[in-house]
C-alpha cells in the first residue's frame, strides 16, 4: 500500500480529530478546511484530492475512525461531518439510521467512468437509489512467507495444521474472519449462508483458533509478526503484502479465487447532518473519483480504485501483479463481502467472541 518511507496508511483503531476549519455559512466564503470529512487514517493523504485543492486552496478537514461501528455510534450521538467513508456491509444500516442521503450521480463528473459492476453492487445501491459513490476496493487473503510456506500447498485448509500452531494472525474483526472462514468451506457468497454453512465456517474457525499467534486490530501488527518470522501466514489486506515487498520480505498473498480470496468496497456517503454546500461536497467526490487518484492509490498503496480509467495510466505489469489487470472478473469471481443480514452478523459476533475466548 505504501513505500517503507511512507508513514502507516491503514484502516487502523486510530482515533483522532484533524484540526477544525471556520463554521462554514452563507455569509463568509468557505475555505477549503471547511469541508470536514470522517474517514479512516491516513486517507487525508493530498494525493487523493489534488483537484479540490487546486479549486479551494486547501486539504479539507478530517476526523478519524478505526471501525466502521465507532463511526456509526459516533454518528448516531450527533457528531457531524460532511463526508464518510465506510465500506458497503454498512450503508444501508446507516441510511435506514437516517445518518446518509442518497447522491446524485448528474453531479460526479467521473460516474460514467466508474467499473459497471462496482456501481450497482449492494450497499453502492439499493432501493433505486445511489447512496455511495465508491472509492477503493481490494483483497481480502492469506499473506504468507514464501520462504517459509511452500507456494504449491498453501490453501486455508493448510494453515489449520498443527505445523503451524501459533504461527498464523487473522483480523479481530467478524466480518473478516467469517469471509476467510466462507471461501474456507467453498462460499462464493455468504449473504444467504445456511444454519448448516455457518455451523461448518465457525467450526473452521475454532480449529483455527488453535493456531492463532494473536487476532490484530492494526494492520502494523501483521505486517511487523510477517516482516520477523513471528507468525508465517496471516489473513490480511493488499497494503500489507506491499508493505512487505517494500521492505524486500520475501511475502505475497494467495490471489487465486480457486484458492480463496475476498473482496471489499469503500466509498463516500454523504451525511445528513453535513453543513456545507452540495458544490463544495461534490468537487471533493469529483476529485477523489478522478482517474489521478485512481492512478496515485493504485502504485502508492497497492488497492485498486473505481475508476476504470484509471488502470490504463498505470504500468500494466503492476496492475497485472497485484490482480487488478481484469477488474471486472475480480469482483465477479472474488467473494464480495456486501452487506449481511442483521440477524446473521449478529450470530458471527457472538460466536466468534466464543471461539476467540477458546469456547
Amino acid at each position: 500500500m505504501k513505500a517503507t518511507e511512507k508513514p502507516l496508511l491503514s484502516r487502523s483503531i486510530i482515533a483522532g480529530v484533524a484540526v477544525a476549519g471556520a463554521i462554514w455559512s452563507g455569509e463568509v466564503k468557505a475555505e477549503g478546511s471547511d469541508l470536514r470529512v470522517f474517514d479512516w487514517s491516513g486517507y487525508e493523504d493530498s494525493g487523493f484530492f489534488q483537484p479540490y485543492m487546486d479549486k479551494h486552496g486547501s486539504a479539507p478537514s478530517y476526523a478519524f475512525f478505526g471501525s466502521e461501528e465507532e463511526a456509526y455510534t459516533k454518528l448516531r450521538s450527533g457528531f457531524s461531518s460532511d463526508l464518510a467513508h465506510p465500506c458497503i456491509g454498512v450503508t444501508r444500516k446507516w441510511a435506514d439510521a437516517g445518518l446518509i442521503k442518497p447522491l446524485d450521480t448528474t453531479k460526479i463528473k467521473n460516474w460514467d467512468q466508474l467499473l459497471p459492476t462496482i456501481k450497482t453492487v449492494s450497499g453502492v445501491a439499493f432501493d433505486g437509489k445511489t447512496w455511495m459513490m465508491p472509492f477503493d476496493w481490494g483483497n481480502s487473503g492469506l499473506i504468507y512467507r514464501t520462504d517459509k510456506v511452500d507456494a504449491e500447498k498453501i490453501s486455508l485448509d493448510l494453515v489449520t495444521g498443527p505445523e503451524f500452531e501459533g504461527k498464523v494472525a487473522i483480523p479481530d474483526i467478524v466480518t473478516s474472519a467469517y469471509a476467510m472462514a466462507s471461501l474456507a468451506i467453498g462460499l462464493r457468497d455468504w449473504t444467504n449462508m445456511t444454519d448448516a454453512q455457518f455451523k461448518e465456517a465457525s467450526a473452521y474457525l475454532r480449529k483455527l483458533h488453535k493456531n492463532v499467534r494473536f487476532y490484530w486490530s492494526d494492520p502494523g501488527q501483521l505486517d511487523q509478526a510477517l516482516a520477523s518470522g513471528e507468525i508465517v501466514a496471516g489473513w490480511g489486506w493488499n497494503q500489507t503484502e506491499l508493505n512487505l515487498l517494500a521492505n524486500k520480505t520475501p511475502a505475497t498473498m494467495m490471489k487465486d479465487v480457486d484458492k480463496g480470496v475476498a473482496t471489499w468496497v469503500c466509498g463516500y456517503v454523504h451525511l445528513a447532518n453535513g453543513t456545507m454546500s452540495d458544490e463544495q461536497v461534490y468537487d471533493m467526490l469529483n476529485a477523489l473519483s478522478d482517474v489521478n487518484s485512481g492512478k496515485y492509490i493504485i502504485e502508492a498503496w497497492g488497492y485498486a480504485h473505481a475508476n476504470a480509467d484509471a488502470y490504463g495510466k498505470v504500468d500494466p505489469a503492476l496492475v497485472k501483479s497485484y490482480g487488478f489487470d481484469n477488474a471486472e472478473v475480480f469482483l465477479k469471481e472474488s467473494l464480495l463481502t456486501s452487506a449481511l443480514d442483521p440477524k446473521t452478523e449478529a450470530k458471527m459476533t457472538k460466536e466468534f467472541e466464543r471461539i476467540k475466548a477458546g469456547f
